[in-house]
């Protein structure tokens, strides 16, 4: 499966990705990273990795949308079967978004439907959860809110603060998301207008991610 991943800051989710490409874990062909900060770290990583790495300026376009428009189209390019949002740190047209439905999904750090948008750790933390994690959706023009389809789930600590409780869980995010999109590209996991399906059968639940890396029905 040919993916497109969009990112603004370190790039560590592509990371993740082109390594589990690489060691043949999943079935994609990264074609490209785009970015929307022409200093993003996740340029860098792509091109290390032999990928196309492209930035656009948002303040060159007239509108939000016009932007989002020339973004998606440069996307286009490269003919990805699937978008993947790792990291991206803008909110995007609803038009866009709807032209791209069941091809492009989001990683969050929050069990959804918790904290949508940002600051989820520190509002973890602040509500006292016992639990926190990530979550991978398709994306809807409702921000954070398009149909969950995994999740993985870590234990809040009591001397965690948003730092810690970040860096122990972005490991698991990594896994979280190669294991999806490696699913995804194996036709496995799809949207339709009833919902996500896993293998053909609805999901009424995300998918968990197990200690071995693959991800169950609960």
């Amino acid at each position: 499966m040919r993916v497109v991943v969009f990112a603004s800051g370190r790039g560590t989710n592509f990371a993740a990705l082109s390594d589990a490409q690489r060691a043949g874990k999943s079935r994609i062909e990264l074609c490209a990273l785009l970015s929307d900060k022409a200093d993003a770290r996740a340029l860098h990583v792509a091109r290390d990795a032999g990928v196309a790495a492209i930035a656009l300026d948002p303040k060159k376009y007239t509108s939000r949308a016009a932007f989002d428009r020339a973004l998606f189209d440069a996307a286009a390019e490269f003919r990805p079967e699937l978008i993947v949002l790792a990291g991206f740190m803008r909110v995007i047209d609803p038009d866009v978004v709807a032209a791209w439905r069941g091809r492009i999904i989001n990683i969050h750090p929050s069990l959804l439907p918790k904290y949508p948008g940002l600051h989820t750790h520190q509002r973890a933390l602040d509500a006292g959860d016992a639990m926190h994690g990530a979550s991978v959706h398709f994306v809807t023009p409702e921000l954070d809110g398009g149909p969950a389809i995994s999740q993985v789930a870590i234990g809040v600590k009591a001397n965690d603060d948003a730092r810690t409780l970040a860096s122990r869980l972005l490991l698991r995010e990594h896994r979280l998301l190669a294991a999806t999109v490696d699913l995804i590209a194996r036709k496995r996991i799809a949207l339709t207008d009833n919902g996500v399906t896993f293998d053909g059968n609805l999901l009424h639940h995300p998918l968990r991610l197990a200690d071995d890396d693959r991800l169950q029905e609960i």
